[in-house]
């Protein structure tokens, strides 16, 4: 099942972590949003694999925007 991975705040993507095509298992972290001279990772809630990315570093996010879609395994 396929699943979008949203912002969880307003700031920039900091780092990406993740590629197209890589599984990644829960607690993993997807990307580091900067918000505010804070970084707060977005981390999985499940194994999943990458499917899609929305994003790209230095990017500027509102919260609710999709950065991932992911299938989860």
């Amino acid at each position: 099942m396929k699943h979008e991975i949203k912002a969880h705040i307003t700031g920039t993507v900091w780092k990406i972590e993740v590629e197209v095509g890589e599984e990644i298992e829960e607690d993993d972290d997807f990307t580091i949003l900067e918000s505010m001279k804070m970084e707060m990772p977005i981390s999985a809630e499940f194994d999943c694999v990458i499917k899609e990315i929305l994003c790209k570093e230095e990017d500027k996010v509102d919260e609710g925007q999709v950065l991932f879609i992911v299938e989860e395994i």
